[in-house]
């Protein structure tokens, strides 16, 4: 069956616990093709793999697994999907970021919004830009009507966040670097996904390169006198240490001095085993909703700042509720439709051509019903569960809510790009 609004809309309200969809993926390649998940620095002495794995209970059995997305890139990834349905004009809710154009040089960055930074609404980055009042004043945000209305919310009154970044409520925010530090107000993620490789095996990588201009390894290299971010083979062009001998070159530290510190010569074929990808049986995402998350959610004023009345409260903040479940099935069948190509070598495609089909858990235990739902369908469940928010006194802001970068913060961009220039990308030497 096809999620409808009343379906939705009463597993909100209390019928379900939650609602869950699991898709089993194989590599693009075909089963068994080696996939490439994400590195980390290996600490455990007993185990030399940067890959993120450990053993869990599978059909009653204890079985090897590997992380192949982080519950963090998952939202990551799903948040991308729902900014570019945004963009396209296929759904209509909240936005707001920090506008770039018009910076001289930074036209790149664009409109950065909260859909793409790491902490949402609660970025360093929208702390550091300016509200504009319509009347030629320019504010920091957290000190406008919006950021005030922002930082003074809860989950006993998220209606400030439901207006200005609804997906703040789905994908979770804290607000640890606010007014109120550590304090601030905290919502939990309400949906959660990750992918794993089930029955893994790692795999060995090996790497090489051979100079098509013969260039020989023992040949030495220096930074150049007149710009020492540069380099010269030259001695007599090098910069000369106080004893007046030439400094090699080195831009990370690794290679000090020799062609491959800037990317010339051969390199030796090696062999690595600690991240040369995996095989598995196959792969799981596993995607919840948590309900009662959102119904701790409480809105008793409605998108206009007016308390609701008594008797219109229960229906209201349901209706407000539905609206972001709605939000969160949509990201997940658009995330579906994006794709499932994670990283390089890491393109992951479903075992089976059906639609998502999507668990409703009910509260009170027992079986699952189970519904589908395709992009198509989940847009048009989001716009009535919008309009029906909004017959509720829960309408979204249409137009996206634009602050300018302050000064320091656009020469703090400026400063950061020079130095990556400067070191040829690196990050300069005791950059934490």
């Amino acid at each position: 069956m096809a999620i409808s609004l009343e379906t939705l809309s009463q597993a909100v309200s209390g019928a379900c616990a939650a609602i869950r969809c699991n898709v089993r993926l194989q590599p693009a390649g075909g089963v068994g093709d080696k996939v490439f998940p994400p590195t980390f620095v290996a600490d455990d002495k007993q185990s030399p793999l940067k890959y993120a794995h450990e053993k869990r209970r599978i059909d009653g059995q204890d079985v090897p697994v590997v992380l192949l997305d982080s519950v963090a890139s998952q939202a990551n990834r799903k948040e991308e999907a729902l900014l570019a349905a945004w963009e396209a004009g296929q759904l209509t809710f909240p936005v707001i970021g920090v506008d770039f154009h018009g910076e001289a040089g930074m036209d790149d960055l664009g409109f950065l919004t909260a859909l793409q930074t790491p902490h949402r609404i609660a970025d360093a980055l929208l702390r550091d830009a300016l509200w504009h009042d319509g009347e030629g004043r320019d504010l920091p945000f957290r000190e406008s009507p919006e950021g005030q209305a922002y930082t003074a919310a809860s989950f006993k009154n998220a209606t400030a966040v439901y207006r200005l970044c609804p997906t703040a409520l789905v994908f979770g925010v804290w607000d640890s670097t606010g007014p109120r530090g550590g304090l601030g107000a905290k919502f939990q993620r309400a949906l959660v996904s990750e992918i794993i490789g089930v029955g893994f095996l790692p795999g060995v990588k090996t790497s090489s390169r051979i100079d098509p201009a013969g260039i020989q390894s023992n040949v030495g290299v220096y930074h150049l006198a007149s710009d020492p971010s540069d380099w010269t083979a030259d001695v007599a062009e090098a910069q000369k240490d106080k004893k007046g001998e030439p400094i090699p070159f080195s831009r990370s530290g690794e290679g000090k001095g020799k062609p491959s510190s800037v990317n010339h010569s051969n390199v030796a074929p090696t062999k690595d085993d600690t991240s040369g990808g995996v095989t598995f049986d196959y792969a799981l995402q596993t995607t919840v909703l948590s309900l009662p998350a959102l119904r701790r959610l409480r809105f008793p004023v409605d998108a206009s700042g007016m308390v609701i009345p008594h008797d219109k409260r229960l229906v209201g903040e349901n209706a407000a509720r539905t609206a972001l479940a709605a939000l969160a099935l949509a990201a997940v069948a658009l995330e579906r439709e994006r794709g499932y190509d994670l990283r390089s070598r890491s393109l992951l495609v479903p075992e089976t051509a059906s639609p998502l089909a999507f668990e409703f858990v009910p509260a009170d235990g027992g079986s699952a019903q189970v519904h589908s739902l395709d992009t198509a369908a989940a847009i048009a469940l989001f716009k009535a569960a919008q309009d029906q928010a909004k017959n509720a006194g829960f309408e979204w802001q249409r137009q996206p809510l634009k602050l300018k970068p302050m000064p320091k913060l656009v020469s703090l961009i400026r400063e950061s790009r020079r130095l990556a220039a400067r070191n040829g990308g690196q990050e300069s030497a005791g950059a934490k």
